[in-house]
C-alpha cells in the first residue's frame, strides 16, 4: 500500500527529538516523516532553535539538508561556521560533522530533511564526536566559489520577469533555469551540482490556476508550503494546504497539486532517493489512454485487447 500524511501548521508537535535528549539546548522539532510514520528513504521535520539554544556537535550517516524558514540559524562545520537567515538553505554530506546554534534574540524556524531514513534501531544513525572548535560566522556568499554547500533562494527567484543574468549568478546550483509547465515554476536548490548523492531539494511555484496533473514516482517526496494555498489530492483524498502546512507522498501515492489561493502558492519540496534519468513521473492520464486506446483497437494482440 502506498501511503501519505498531510499535517497542518497548527497541529505540529515540536519537541526535542530522540536523539538529542541530553545533547542540545532549547532545540525542537516535529518529525513529520520518519520511521514510525511509514517512510523507508527520508526523514523530514520542521524545527525551531530558540534563542541562546544550541545542538551539540554530532555526525550522521545520512545526508542532511536544511532550509531556514525564519530567523538566524549558525552552522558549525569542520570547514568553519556559517550564519543562515531566511530563504538561506545548505546541504551537510554524509559524515561531516557539524552543530547548530542560535546567537540572535529570535527564535529560528527551519525545515530539516535527511536521507536516507534515520533509523531508531541504530540511534537515528547519529554519533556524538568531541566539540568543533569554532569561530565567528559569516553570513554565506554564494558568490564566493569556495562556497560548495550553501545558497539563498527567495520569492523573487522564481519570477520569471526577474530571471536576468545577473540574478542567475547567484546560485549556488547550476541548474538555475525554470522548468515552466502548466503555469509551474521549480528551480534546484539541493541537487548533484551541489554535492548531494541521495536527495534533492527545490523550490516550487504555481500561478494562479497552476495545475499538476495525477501521477505518482518511484521516489519519496515531501512538501512544506510557504505561500498561498493549494489542493493536494493524495491517493483520493483531497486536502486545502497553506503556508506552514506539510505533506508527504510515499513511493506509488498518487497525487495531484492545484493552486486554489488568489495569487501565486509556493512551497519547499524534497526527494528522496534522487530521481532516475528517466520515467521519474508516472502520469495516471497516459495510461488510462493507453487502456482506452487498446480497449478499442481491433488490431491488438489478444492479451492486451479488453473484452
Amino acid at each position: 500500500m502506498s501511503a501519505h500524511i498531510v499535517k497542518a501548521k497548527a497541529d505540529l508537535d515540536r519537541r526535542t527529538p530522540a536523539a538529542f535528549v541530553g545533547r542540545s539546548e532549547s532545540y525542537a522539532s516535529d518529525a513529520i516523516v520518519d520511521e514510525a510514520g511509514g517512510s523507508v528513504q527520508m526523514g523530514f521535520r520542521v524545527a525551531r532553535l530558540e534563542p541562546g539554544g544550541s545542538v551539540d556537535a554530532h555526525v550522521h550517516s545520512f545526508e542532511e539538508s536544511v532550509y531556514v524558514i525564519a530567523g538566524s540559524l549558525t552552522i558549525h562545520t569542520t570547514e568553519g561556521s556559517v550564519e543562515l537567515s531566511d530563504g538561506d538553505y545548505g546541504l551537510i554530506p554524509v559524515g561531516m560533522t557539524h552543530a547548530f546554534g542560535n546567537t540572535s534574540d529570535a527564535p529560528v524556524e527551519f525545515a530539516e530533511m535527511q536521507a536516507p531514513l534515520p533509523r531508531e534501531r541504530f540511534g537515528f544513525d547519529t554519533q556524538f564526536p568531541p566539540a568543533l572548535a569554532t569561530g565567528p560566522a559569516a553570513p554565506i556568499d554564494v558568490r564566493d566559489p569556495r562556497n560548495r554547500s550553501f545558497g539563498h533562494i527567495d520569492a523573487a527567484s522564481m519570477d520569471p520577469a526577474m530571471q536576468t543574468q545577473d540574478r542567475l549568478a547567484v546560485s549556488a546550483s547550476m541548474r538555475t533555469a525554470l522548468l515552466l509547465y502548466s503555469g509551474i515554476s521549480v528551480k534546484m536548490m539541493v541537487d548533484s551540482d551541489l554535492g548531494a548523492d541521495l536527495s534533492t531539494m527545490f523550490m516550487v511555484q504555481y500561478e494562479p490556476g497552476g495545475f499538476a496533473g495525477a501521477h505518482d514516482h518511484p521516489l519519496e517526496e515531501a512538501y512544506l508550503i510557504l505561500e498561498g494555498a493549494v489542493e493536494g489530492v493524495f491517493d483520493g483524498s483531497r486536502y486545502r494546504l497553506e503556508s506552514g502546512d506539510v505533506a508527504w507522498a510515499g513511493v506509488g501515492c498518487v497525487h495531484e497539486f492545484r493552486n486554489v489561493g488568489e495569487g501565486r502558492v509556493r512551497w519547499l519540496e524534497t526527494q528522496a532517493p534522487q530521481p532516475p534519468p528517466r520515467h521519474s513521473y508516472r502520469f495516471a492520464r497516459d495510461w488510462a489512454y493507453l487502456e482506452t486506446t487498446l480497449a478499442g483497437d481491433p488490431q491488438a494482440p489478444d492479451g492486451q485487447r479488453s473484452t
